[in-house]
């Protein structure tokens, strides 16, 4: 299993929309994973997050950076929430990342720039930690664990992707287990960030589920603030 091509396939992959005039380590990751659509073309493609993810959020998704960006935009909102971060600005107040921000973002930021810490590429911990956001607020239940299956098996995933995301829905969502995968402070704010992306805080039980994640993943109150920044921009229509 190519873990970069599976995370292109379950954000969606194949946007048109190639970032043209970008350079630099985000463009060299945008160009590896063949220029994908993100989280928006999920659902127009057939991509897993589109499977995961109401209508409503798919829509907002499409508005954003992130909609038309996918891995590439995650790093670029990660790493401008760490920038704004560490200047010590508000973070109701920071900048936004934008598209013109994901040529300038450092390669530390980028889903393949180092494996996980538990040793699995980091990608694959990026989808899980997504998966177990999206069963934050208990609404997958067994009928609709049964259709997510059944739509997975029709989007030609080899056998060992597929295992990934049958084995990711069917257990239980461990916190331990999705922030043991943080190595680095960096990959702790992507964690957070791609989880941010895929639930609603304003719902009890995914704020919950958000805030015991970062605390699982020791990151700063200031810093996961910034990263709800950034995730509100990525999704903004």
């Amino acid at each position: 299993m190519d873990p970069t091509k599976f995370l292109d396939q379950f954000l969606g992959g194949n946007s048109k929309q190639k970032l043209q005039q970008a350079g630099g380590a985000a463009k060299q990751q945008f160009d590896r994973m063949g220029g994908m659509g993100g989280f928006a073309g999920g659902a127009a493609a057939g991509g897993l997050a589109g499977l995961l993810l109401g209508n409503k959020k798919v829509r907002k998704m499409a508005g954003g950076v992130v909609g038309y960006g996918g891995a590439a935009a995650l790093g670029a909102l990660a790493f401008k929430a760490y920038q704004n971060w560490q200047q010590g600005k508000q973070a109701e107040s920071a900048p936004v990342a934008t598209e013109a921000d994901m040529p300038r973002t450092e390669a530390r930021f980028l889903p393949d720039s180092a494996p996980a810490a538990t040793g699995e590429p980091f990608q694959l911990s990026l989808i899980r930690a997504m998966i177990g956001a999206t069963k934050a607020d208990g609404h997958v239940d067994a009928e609709e664990q049964k259709r997510l299956f059944e739509q997975v098996e029709r989007m030609g995933l080899d056998a060992e992707a597929k295992g990934f995301v049958f084995d990711a829905l069917a257990k239980p969502t461990d916190l331990s287990e999705v922030a043991a995968a943080a190595r680095t402070q960096e990959q702790a704010a992507e964690l957070y960030l791609v989880s941010r992306l895929a639930i609603d805080p304003d719902h009890p039980a995914e704020k919950a589920y958000l805030e015991a994640l970062a605390h699982r993943l020791n990151l700063p109150a200031e810093l996961a603030a910034h990263l709800d920044r950034q995730a509100e921009a990525g999704l903004a229509a």
